[in-house]
């Protein structure tokens, strides 16, 4: 990347999302980011490090 690419990174676009607008993920697919976070980290401390960044750490269920 050059400077100008870098400076435009920086700077965001007009596609960027505020945070209003996300929507939460389908179960579904936050269980199978959950498995393919588990088989790339490289132990249990990075994978509940990494899953709690992108908002799918494990929940704890109340019965």
């Amino acid at each position: 990347m050059n400077r100008e690419d870098l400076k435009m990174a920086a700077k965001g676009s007009a596609n960027d999302i505020a945070d209003d607008d996300l929507e939460p993920l389908a179960d579904e697919t936050a269980r199978q980011a959950q498995r393919v976070v588990a088989a790339y980290a490289e132990d249990a401390d990075e994978c509940r490090m990494l899953l709690s960044m992108l908002g799918i750490g494990p929940s704890t269920r109340v019965d």
